[in-house]
This record gives C-alpha cells, sequence and structure tokens, in this order.
C-alpha cells in the first residue's frame, strides 16, 4: 500500500509524465482497434482490389484518428479549436501532399480532358497507350524502351497523376490521332532521277490515300480550334545531294497506331519498283573513291652465294 501511495505521489508531482502515461494507454487502444478491424475485414471481404484498397482506407484513416488524438490531447480544452483545426490540416497536408495532388490530378486530367484511355501519350519520361485513369493512378502499356518502334514492350506502368503538374505531356491522338513520319532514301548518281520521283510519289500516294483523306477534314477542326498555321498533309519529297548519293526524303502522314507497319509497306513497295527499272535506278550505298595510290619501291636482298 505504502508503494502505491508512492507512486500516486509521484504520479501527481509530475502530471507530464502521468498525462503520458494515459496517451499511451489510449494510444495502444486505438491501435489495437484499427488492427482488430483490418483483420476482420481482411477475412470478410474476397476481391483483392477491394479488400486492398479498404485496408490502405483504414491505414490513412487510423494516421487521422491518431494525429488528431495527439492534437486535441496536449492542447487541453482547445480554447482556440480554429487554430488546432488548423494547424491538424497543414499537417494532414503535408503529410499527404503528394496523394491530395494525386487527387488534384485526377480531376484535371477529367475536366481539361488532358487524356483519356485509348490515348497515346508520354509523360515523364514513359510512353504508351492509357489504359485507365483513376483518383490517384494512370496506368499505360508501355510501348518502346528495349523493343524497336512503336511497339508494345508488355511492361504495365501506373504513374501518379501528380505528374501532370510536373512537366509536358506529349498526347499522340487527342484532337488529331495522326502523326508525321518520314525516311530517306538513297539514290546513286547517274540514276533516273525523275524516274524515282514519280515512283515513290506514285507508291506514297496510293499506299496513303486513306491517311490522307482522313487526315484533312480533321486537320481543319485543328486549325479553326487552336492557333496555328496550316500544314500539308499529302506526301511530300524533298531532294539533298550529298558527297556520296541523292537523298530523298519522303514525309508522310499517318495514323498513329500504324507508323512502323505504313513504313515497312511503302519501303517494300518502292524496293520492288525500283528493282523493275532493270538497273535505270539504283540505290546507293557508302563507297569510298581513291583518287591517287602512292608509289612504293621495294627493294629485294638477293642471295649472291646462290
Amino acid at each position: 500500500m505504502i508503494a502505491i501511495e508512492n507512486i500516486k505521489e509521484w504520479l501527481i508531482a509530475n502530471p507530464f509524465i502521468w498525462s503520458m502515461i494515459k496517451f499511451s494507454v489510449i494510444l495502444i487502444i486505438l491501435l489495437l482497434l484499427i488492427q482488430i478491424l483490418r483483420r476482420y475485414l481482411r477475412k470478410k471481404i474476397s476481391n483483392t482490389v477491394v479488400r486492398y484498397k479498404t485496408q490502405k482506407g483504414i491505414e490513412i484513416l487510423g494516421y487521422v484518428l491518431l494525429t488528431f488524438l495527439a492534437i486535441t490531447y496536449f492542447s487541453g480544452a482547445i480554447k482556440d479549436f480554429t487554430i488546432v483545426i488548423g494547424l491538424f490540416t497543414a499537417g494532414l497536408a503535408f503529410t499527404l501532399q503528394e496523394l491530395i495532388l494525386s487527387i488534384a490530378g485526377s480531376m484535371y486530367i477529367f475536366l481539361v480532358k488532358v487524356y483519356k484511355p485509348g490515348d497515346r501519350i508520354e509523360i515523364n519520361g514513359i510512353k504508351g497507350d492509357v489504359i485507365d485513369v483513376d483518383s490517384i493512378y494512370t496506368t499505360m502499356m508501355e510501348i518502346g524502351q528495349w523493343v524497336s518502334s512503336d511497339n508494345y514492350s508488355g511492361r504495365i506502368v501506373k504513374l501518379s497523376n501528380a505528374f501532370v503538374f510536373k512537366g509536358p505531356i506529349y498526347n499522340y491522338s487527342q484532337d488529331f490521332p495522326f502523326i508525321w513520319d518520314e525516311f530517306n532514301l538513297p539514290i546513286r548518281y547517274g540514276s533516273d532521277i525523275d524516274l524515282a520521283k514519280s515512283i515513290v510519289i506514285k507508291i506514297a500516294s496510293e499506299t496513303l490515300s486513306e491517311y490522307t483523306a482522313n487526315s484533312k477534314s480533321q486537320w481543319k477542326d485543328v486549325v479553326n480550334k487552336y492557333y496555328i498555321e496550316d500544314a500539308q498533309v499529302d506526301p511530300t519529297l524533298a531532294i539533298t545531294l550529298t558527297d556520296n548519293w541523292i537523298q530523298f526524303n519522303l514525309r508522310y502522314i499517318v495514323d498513329f497506331k500504324k507508323r512502323r507497319l505504313v513504313k515497312h509497306l511503302l519501303n517494300d513497295k518502292i524496293r520492288l519498283e525500283i528493282e523493275n527499272t532493270k538497273g535505270e535506278i539504283i540505290l546507293a550505298s557508302s563507297t569510298i573513291e581513291l583518287i591517287k595510290i602512292p608509289e612504293l619501291e621495294v627493294k629485294l636482298n638477293v642471295d649472291q652465294s646462290k
């Protein structure tokens, strides 16, 4: 009894320690209740996605309750409740700033229509097709990386919606689902250049006729909507004279999802037409021309003893 009385007197003499003990007991009880609730819901919810989100929600709610409990407990009677709530809100915003920014980003994406599922975008250095946009993440099917051209890599990328505020977003399909592409053809000097030009333009016009026709009407809508000059959507050919060959540069418009296929078709058809010219047009390759061979002086030592 004497020991208990001594403990009581010591606690009365040290109110801060007694207050900390009571707070610790309340904290332990609250944490136990949260853990019991999480275990109960984990057993009752069979859906993996719902179970995961529920667990996360309870975890966040627990942090909020613990923070609020600490503020209310150590602030006594809370005479100035507005100040306490302000401090609590500021602390919560600082702690969950990335989450809050992600939620704000999802609202921005939806209201401003930055992108939507089905669009091909590049954001934060990651390029892919958007397959889902939720309140926190944008989910993309990645393209590129270790595979060439615009092919899927097979990886699904989840990116925080907060990144819409942190850098540029490249949208391949919004308003105008076509892109410009180009490739070079080296033609040897001495070839029939006029014939080569007619072949390239003819094949490009025939192969790309559908894309050209569809893109013209949509490009007019883009010009009317934005402050942008009108552009050439028909295939164009530019010629450059180099040291080794005459370089043909073919520029054309194509569906943003068919860039690789169309480039293959154009190259294959042009190759076949050039081969059918029977040497009138020859594709060039890197060559080395020797202007002068230096003179060599060779001395032979003949054995005179033989």
